[in-house]
């Protein structure tokens, strides 16, 4: 890989005026801030729609587009909105998401545009039918998901009636009639979400921007990909998981960390070809530049833990096939443009897999100063294929970690860096860019410089997250030729 660097920030922290980050004005800013400080990626979250607790990693859909990051400003441009009907929308805060008012707002707006949309088709019907074209494989259970969702009153899928929840195909052609109005509107926000996301991928890519994207392991059991292939998932007969996801007892969590995602039964991916996760793949690498596999280590063996356990402390290691499919991708595509997160407790077979396939793998300059020099994550121990962050969208921002830091992490700061912890920011940021490794990111509320008042997300914390937004106003000439500058003086450029 290239020498480079990067910013992390979500499409829904951009600044902007309809209360959530958008594809509108300040994405396109963004990409030219990016190229004006010499970076080279802008990586972001899942771009997935959200359900409770609005996190990007418990998505409706592994394919679909979040409804919440359409703009309303570029909706206007294509005339199926009007200026003045987004004046409701423009009295939220600019610091931090109300996902729930906001998102009832923007749904109705979004309605109101999908009847401009069917008055004036003929202006969009060519790129419309290219688009149902090309998508309809995931696009049209998507679509009867959600209406199916809204007939039942949002419920799970698995407590619909028997024959919806069991796809009966007669009860199902009869839904594509009963609720077809539902169904293409949710293919018009479909539409109308990946028209603009590929203008903006096209802009950035003119600009050398290349855009990092973020690729859960598992997916949400209240999705269209589990209701829709069930097979490939341990469900009982009823759709409940038999068994779910997790990481066991570790240094951070005396009980482990129980996920509640359904497992794969990767002997039925085997059979089927691995053609669902062949799909998610390829459609992942065509959104984006490079991919991110989080918890990559569940492609070699995954935490499998006894659905209905309150814990995740009575799990087994249970094998997956990550092998066998990582090397049918390659042999489709050749090299493979994507990065391990290989954080946690990783085996030699885990770093086997990643190796084989020459994946970069993740350090995050956080974890560093916990015990020795040693300690894998403190960069002279780094190798150069890996990307290298300051922290990452789970963490404490890094200001916040470095006010809250205490005895042995505080006096291994200190000697690192010759600078009291409070002083350690800029240092500690140069460190990652002035690294062995390949790649570095910094989240964008580093580059801020903010406290734990800017933090993105707590893990285990149910409600507050996902909420951080940042203002133009924050990013002072000064950071941003910080930024340029240390991405020259590393040879980042």
């Amino acid at each position: 890989m290239v020498r480079s660097s990067g910013i992390l920030v979500h499409i829904s922290s951009l600044p902007g005026k309809y209360g959530i980050g958008s594809m509108g004005d300040d994405a396109f800013a963004f990409v030219d801030f990016l190229k004006e400080t010499g970076q080279k990626y802008w990586q972001i979250l899942p771009l997935g729609p959200t359900g409770y607790g609005n996190s990007p990693y418990q998505s409706y859909s592994a394919f679909a587009g979040s409804d919440l990051l359409i703009s309303l400003d570029k909706l206007v441009e294509d005339r199926l909105l009007k200026t003045e009907e987004l004046t409701d929308l423009m009295h939220f805060s600019e610091r931090k998401v109300e996902y729930e008012k906001i998102g009832f707002l923007k749904s109705n707006l979004l309605k109101k545009a999908f009847g401009r949309f069917n008055t004036n088709f003929d202006d969009f019907k060519d790129a419309y039918y290219n688009f149902l074209g090309e998508h309809s494989w995931w696009l049209d259970d998507y679509a009867l998901f959600q209406a199916l969702k809204e007939y039942n009153l949002d419920v799970v899928w698995n407590k619909w009636k028997t024959e919806y929840r069991n796809r009966d195909v007669h009860t199902l052609d009869k839904a594509h009639l009963q609720y077809a109005e539902s169904i293409n509107f949710h293919r018009f926000v479909q539409f109308i979400f990946f028209k603009q996301w590929f203008e903006l991928k096209q802009y950035a890519n003119d600009r050398g921007i290349q855009l990092f994207g973020d690729l859960p392991l598992y997916v949400s059991l209240d999705s269209s990909d589990v209701w829709g292939n069930q097979d490939i998932f341990l469900l009982d007969d009823e759709g409940k998981p038999t068994h779910v996801g997790g990481v066991p007892p570790d240094y951070f969590s005396e009980t482990g960390q129980l996920w509640g995602c359904p497992v794969f039964d990767w002997n039925r991916l085997a059979e089927r070809g691995f053609d669902w996760w062949m799909a998610r793949l390829h459609f992942c690498l065509n959104m984006f530049d490079i991919i991110r596999i989080d918890h990559f280590r569940g492609l070699e063996s995954f935490w499998s833990v006894p659905a209905g356990e309150k814990t995740a402390i009575n799990g087994e290691w249970w094998l997956a096939k990550g092998y066998e499919m990582l090397q049918m991708l390659k042999s489709q595509i050749g090299e493979l443009p994507v990065i391990a997160e290989d954080l946690g407790v990783i085996t030699p077979e885990v770093e086997k897999l990643r190796d084989d396939f020459n994946l970069p793998g993740m350090k995050v300059l956080q974890f560093g100063f916990a015990s020795d020099a040693t300690n894998e994550h403190l960069p002279h121990n780094y190798g150069k294929n890996f990307v290298v962050y300051t922290g990452t969208h789970d963490n404490n921002t890094t200001l916040g970690w470095l006010k809250s830091v205490k005895k042995e992490e505080r006096r291994n700061l200190q000697r690192y860096f010759k600078r009291t912890r409070r002083r350690a920011l800029d240092p500690v940021i140069e460190a990652c860019w002035g690294s062995v490794a390949d790649i570095a990111i910094m989240p964008m509320q580093d580059l801020l410089r903010l406290d734990a008042k800017g933090r993105m997300n707590v893990p285990g914390v149910a409600s507050g997250n996902w909420e951080w937004r940042f203002r133009w106003s924050q990013l002072r000439r000064s950071r941003r030729i910080f930024l340029k500058e240390i991405t020259q003086k590393y040879n980042r450029v």
